[in-house]
């Protein structure tokens, strides 16, 4: 009987751990600026088995969603699609806790960004 329960508790253990929420996941302060101008944003992450999706919330009903979004380790990578206009943005960061610092390409330029809860 003893040992059916270390078992039991055992497989919990490993279930609750595979299931386990990323450090990315869950909301996030977004702020860069640009040639193009400034963007802040609240920028809601989840990552499933290397991917990574979700969207960024620029207020008054503009939405822009995360694209071809990978994490591996602590690096994410993603791409976003700029509403009004035929630009995308290829965004590469660093996770550290709850600060995270990446570059964003357009069109030639490259520019910091920034997040943090």
């Amino acid at each position: 009987m003893r040992k059916q329960l270390l078992i039991t508790i055992a497989l919990f253990t490993t279930a609750a751990t595979s299931l386990a929420e990323s450090p990315v996941d869950g909301q996030w302060d977004f702020h860069m600026s640009s040639q193009m101008g400034t963007v802040d944003a609240v920028v809601t992450m989840l990552t499933q088995d290397g991917t990574l999706t979700g969207e960024f919330d620029l207020g008054n009903g503009r939405k822009w969603a995360i694209e071809e979004g990978t994490i591996e380790g602590n690096q994410i990578k993603f791409n976003i699609n700029r509403d009004g206009a035929a630009m995308t943005y290829v965004m590469a960061a660093t996770v550290e806790g709850n600060q995270v610092s990446g570059t964003a390409s357009a069109w030639g330029s490259t520019v910091p960004w920034s997040m943090s809860r």
